[in-house]
């Protein structure tokens, strides 16, 4: 990492976890396997904060804690990148049992239960599929209904956010990296 730090991605340790290498990595990392529109691939760390923001338009009294988690919850890609859903599957559960290993480890470093409460997990994984429909829509050439039959029709969310969704510009990653750190620094200062 260029920390410094050496993380055994066999036993990940929080010691080994720093937030500067999770958004360094996550700003890099291209959704839809940079198969958007722009100048620039729509990154995970762009796409980490447009999940927390819906994640808190869905549950406006969340404690900080939640929230990190929520903007968090893709951060073992920093290291393993971001394989589509359909790719994980056929990888089977070791795949997934070493990125939940991981997202432990992150959660540790920075304050966050290893397991979160179901209602908390559920809503997280609701905003990353609300986020996933307006992405394949707006940024990855799916069809509106394409993405309804993929992620379901998103719920009414204010019209502000809605506007926000309909009109996502992938940004430079100097730019997703600095509001990735940013946020995680106001939420942990809220913890």
């Amino acid at each position: 990492m260029l920390s410094g730090r050496r993380l055994d991605l066999l036993n990940p340790s929080p010691l080994d976890i720093e937030i500067e290498d999770i958004a360094h990595g996550l700003s890099r990392v291209a959704r839809w396997n940079g198969q958007t529109i722009g100048e620039y691939p729509f990154s995970v760390a762009q796409h980490s904060l447009v999940v927390l923001d819906i994640a808190n338009a869905l549950n406006p009294n969340w404690q900080a804690r939640w929230q990190l988690a929520a903007l968090l919850h893709d951060a073992p890609e920093y290291v393993v990148g971001d394989l589509i859903s359909p790719f994980k599957a056929v990888l089977g559960l070791d795949y997934k049992a070493f990125e939940l290993r991981l997202l432990d480890a992150i959660h540790r470093r920075f304050g966050v239960p290893e397991t979160l409460p179901e209602s908390v997990a559920k809503s997280i994984k609701t905003a990353d599929t609300i986020a996933a429909f307006f992405e394949a829509v707006g940024l990855a050439g799916f069809e509106h209904d394409e993405g309804q039959r993929y992620f379901g029709t998103p719920p009414r969310l204010s019209a502000k956010l809605q506007s926000t969704l309909e009109a996502l510009t992938p940004w430079p990653t100097a730019i997703a990296q600095a509001r990735f750190v940013e946020r995680f620094t106001s939420l942990v200062a809220a913890l």
